[in-house]
């Protein structure tokens, strides 16, 4: 893959997993929150399901810039293939997705947790993975949760 191949898949993927971020920011503003928590865990399911599709948008960029395997056809991803395709790429990073896994897909959107402080946390790692793919060149920094 040339430079400029890699540029564009690093625009494209970071793009659209910042569309995605942007999204999931205005439903939790929605989660009406006071203080430590949120009071409406349908926004913060909504919000945390996004924003955890937006990372894994972001790793695809990853894994498609390290050459690394992507599934086709009818073959469906899971945790369980980033999990492995990290595994021997980035520990970092997989210690990053666990994390994100855990706050933003587990508590977030399945359980609709109402701590404010596990959602930021989540969105934090989310953006710690999604800016591995900023393009070079990209000023300014991204507003986070």
């Amino acid at each position: 893959m040339s430079i400029q191949e890699q540029q564009q898949t690093k625009e494209k993927y970071f793009n659209e997993a910042m569309r995605y971020m942007d999204n999931a920011k205005e439903y939790l503003k929605n989660a009406k929150k006071e203080g430590n928590i949120y009071y409406d865990p349908k926004y913060v399911k909504t919000a945390c399901g996004t924003a955890y599709s937006g990372l894994l948008v972001a790793l695809d960029g990853y894994l498609i810039l390290k050459g690394l395997h992507k599934p086709k056809g009818k073959e469906r991803k899971s945790i369980e293939y980033y999990q492995r395709n990290l595994t021997g790429e980035n520990k970092k990073m997989l210690a990053q997705l666990n994390i994100a896994y855990q706050n933003l897909h587990l508590s977030g959107y399945y359980d609709g947790t109402q701590s404010v402080n596990v959602v930021k946390e989540g969105f934090d790692y989310a953006y710690g993975l999604i800016d591995k793919i900023k393009p070079a060149g990209l000023t300014g920094t991204q507003s986070k949760s």
